[in-house]
């Protein structure tokens, strides 16, 4: 069994920062891509940055230059710095990870909870 739990979310005024965390555990053979999505109040759910095992990233439009993406291979876990925050970044984060099935080419999603995270002044 696999969990990935969030950590970091909170209340940040605009212009603050945030870092968020993701740690997996269990049973765990090899992780391919990890990525974070959120979800605002009566909005769809959509991908902020995703990023490979070999550290290639990609970011939604509205948050370049504005949040980095990273990983830690040897911890499993996937970190999210969120900087300049504004008050359209309100969301619940959660995240995602693709894991691999020992002695196959197999992966399944997992995902995360979720962790609040509001701007406001």
């Amino acid at each position: 069994q696999v969990q990935l739990v969030e950590s970091g979310g909170g209340l940040v005024q605009p212009g603050g920062s945030l870092r968020l965390s993701c740690a997996v555990s269990g049973t765990i053979f090899s992780i391919n891509n990890m990525a974070w999505y959120r979800q605002a109040p009566g909005k769809q759910r959509e991908l902020v940055a995703a990023i490979t095992r070999g550290g290639s990233t990609n970011y939604a439009d509205s948050v370049k230059g504005r949040f980095t993406v990273s990983r830690d291979n040897a911890k499993n876990t996937l970190y999210l710095q969120m900087n300049n925050m504004k008050p359209e970044d309100t969301a619940v984060y959660s995240c995602n990870a693709q894991i691999v099935i020992m002695y196959s080419d197999s992966y399944y999603v997992a995902w995360g909870q979720g962790t609040q995270v509001t701007v406001s002044s």
